[in-house]
């Protein structure tokens, strides 16, 4: 009988987890949305303002193709967001940086983003974001442990199947 309440308790926060993750994506789409920008365009935005961003690179980060980040970036140039230049040292190489109105737009996102914090953290005790970010360090730990584990019981070529 313990076993069973256990499982039921388990499945309970994986529950909530899951909720809690498809919330916390509907705001963040929320906030893109209320910009002007998709998700992925934001992403890439955050990316260009640092100044170091390669389109390769990006893309091998986010688990993306070339292709779709290919066409992100041509997204947000037909949006006048970004522009794009060839660099100087090595003309196989584009630079990439905000335009005024992609500084406006990444601007308006992060203080939205922000305001949202503030509403949503700021006031919660201390203990609880320190208890809470303890927990979800542990337990992303201990999802990719398995995952990895997951990956050497299967082929090379065959991602690993999770279930929570």
């Amino acid at each position: 009988m313990q076993q069973l309440a256990r499982m039921k308790d388990i499945h309970s926060a994986i529950e909530q987890l899951g909720v809690l993750a498809e919330i916390f994506e509907e705001r963040r789409a929320s906030l893109a949305r209320d910009a002007g920008v998709t998700v992925e365009q934001w992403r890439v935005l955050e990316e260009v303002a640092t100044e170091r961003f390669i389109p390769s690179m990006f893309a091998r980060s986010r688990a993306s193709s070339q292709a779709a980040v290919s066409k992100i970036l041509r997204q947000l140039l037909d949006d006048n967001l970004i522009v794009v230049a060839i660099a100087k040292g090595d003309r196989r190489q584009r630079n990439y940086a905000l335009t005024n109105r992609g500084r406006r737009v990444l601007d308006s996102v992060r203080e939205a983003r922000q305001a949202a914090i503030d509403a949503i953290w700021r006031d919660l005790p201390a203990s609880e974001l320190s208890a809470f970010r303890n927990f979800a360090r542990r337990l992303s730990e201990r999802i990719e442990a398995y995952a990895r584990r997951e990956v050497g019981r299967t082929a090379p070529d065959v991602a690993p199947r999770i279930v929570y």
